[in-house]
Parts: structure tokens; sequence; C-alpha cells
């Protein structure tokens, strides 16, 4: 029997499982997707082996890891022909001494609970695109006393295969989206942006990128491994009548703040619209 399953095999699915197989061997972990030719490619690129349908995937792992867009959960994915429903072929099939982990934004354990069945042991979480290079954050909630400590330590192993993990309140997992979710999306424009304002002023476009890119990474680095606060961190890089407090009164003036903090109340708005 395989340990890990994913149902969805997309840009994160692919991530996780690349960061997994650093850990586990192919044989322990197995896919279902819904497009075949692309099944047939990853099987063939990791040596892991792909089923047909999610209750194969269900029947022959531990550990499940509904990795679809949470719109597919509870809609006919319009196949030729219609697959039913991930929620509607699985229910009642979970097995009690399975884990099921959602990366499906916006549906929390009771809703997951609601379309898998009542007996159903989920960990929700978040993780973001970083997977791809190892560096992701996830944000992840459950309910520890339904767990042997050898699944938690299965649980935070998958996580930490691929990047980093921080356990919240699942209260907050709407939240989680805006802090490490979808903000890769916002620091690639920004790379982006400043690298077109260095263009302009005469930096080669490619020099551009490599140096603002690193710039944000090793910003990154300091706020975690200082543990000083960003401000403390900004206000060290400020002379008196300096460049870089020209460029932040520049920021300011634009409503740089504001507009990140609108961005973040969009993001969690929209998540909670995502389920149904």
């Amino acid at each position: 029997m395989a340990k890990i399953g994913f149902i969805g095999m997309g840009n994160m699915g692919t991530a996780i499982m690349r960061g997994l197989l650093k850990t586990y061997q192919p044989e322990e972990l197995l896919f279902t997707s819904a497009h075949e030719a692309k099944m047939q490619k990853i099987t063939e690129k990791t040596g892991v082996a792909h089923v047909f349908t999610a209750t194969e995937c269900a029947e022959q792992v531990k550990y499940l890891v509904l990795a679809v867009k949470p719109q597919v959960l509870p809609t006919v994915r319009r196949l030729c022909p219609p697959r039913p429903t991930v929620f509607k072929e699985l229910n009642g099939k979970i097995r009690k001494n399975q884990v099921v982990i959602s990366i499906a934004a916006g549906y929390a354990i009771a809703d997951l609970q609601a379309g898998l069945g009542d007996e159903a042991r989920i960990v929700r979480s978040m993780p973001n695109t970083p997977a791809m290079v190892g560096e992701g954050m996830s944000g992840v909630s459950y309910d520890e006393n339904l767990f042997t400590d050898e699944e938690k330590q299965v649980i935070d192993g998958f996580f930490t295969s691929f990047g980093k993990m921080e356990k919240v309140d699942e209260k907050l997992m709407d939240v989680v989206g805006s802090a490490s979710g979808w903000l890769p999306a916002y620091v690639y424009m920004f790379i982006e942006a400043l690298a077109d304002g260095c263009v302009k002023n005469g930096l080669p476009r490619q020099a551009a990128y490599k140096m603002v890119a690193q710039a944000v990474l090793g910003s990154a680095k300091m706020v975690l491994e200082t543990g000083k606060h960003p401000g403390e961190l900004k206000d060290m890089v400020c002379s008196p009548g300096g460049t870089t407090i020209e460029g932040l009164a520049a920021l300011e003036e634009n409503g740089f703040r504001g507009a990140i903090i609108k961005a973040c109340d969009a993001n969690f708005e929209k998540n909670k619209k995502l389920k149904g």
C-alpha cells in the first residue's frame, strides 16, 4: 500500500510531490488527476504511479491529499465523460485510520467533513507556490487530539519536506492566504516593477531582475534570522536625508501600505466565497 496519495496534480500538487520525493521513495506515493496524458508524463518523470479515480487513490493510501482547486470539490468535472464530484465520489469511503490533508482554500474542516463524511480526520492547510523550490510556507490547522504521535510526525514531515510550516487556529486560516498563500504574486509584481524602474534608469533588464530578486531574498532572510522588527530593519537602511528615505516617502505618497492592506482584505473576502 502506498503511504501518501494525491487527488489533483496541478502546480501545488506537483511541487509538494517533488518535495516529498526527497524523503519518500516513488513507490510510497500515488496520485490521480483529471488528465490522462498529464498523469503519464508525471509518472515517467518521477516514477510515481497513478490511478484513474479518486476512489482508487483513496483505497490505496494512508494519507490522502486533496490537491484540487476548491471549486472542483463539489462540482462535476467537465470531462468526457463527466466525472463525479470529489465529494460525491469519496463520501463515506474515508477510513477511520486515514488522514485527509486538504490544500483547498476556503473549505473549513467542518465543510470537508460534510463532503467526505463526519468521521473523516482532516488536516486543513494553505501552502504556497515557492514549494516548487523547497521554500514553501504552509499554514496548518488540525485537532491534535484526533491524531496519534506517529501521524503528527508524518504530517509535520509532509509540510517541512517542501518548506516551513506554522500551526494556527482554524479561525485564522482564511487570513493565512494573505500572509503567504497569495503573497508570492505580490512579490513578483514588486520585483517586476522595481526592475522596470531600474531599467528605466539604464540597468540591463536581466541584471535588474537578478539584483532585485536577490535583494528581496536577502531581506526576507534578515527578518527570519535576526528576529528584528521589519520597521527596525527598514530604519537601518534609511540614513538621515538619504536616498532610501526619499524613496520610502514616494511610496507612502502613492499609497503603498494602504494598497497592500486593501489587497489582503480583498483576498480574505474572496477566500470566504470560494466554496459552493
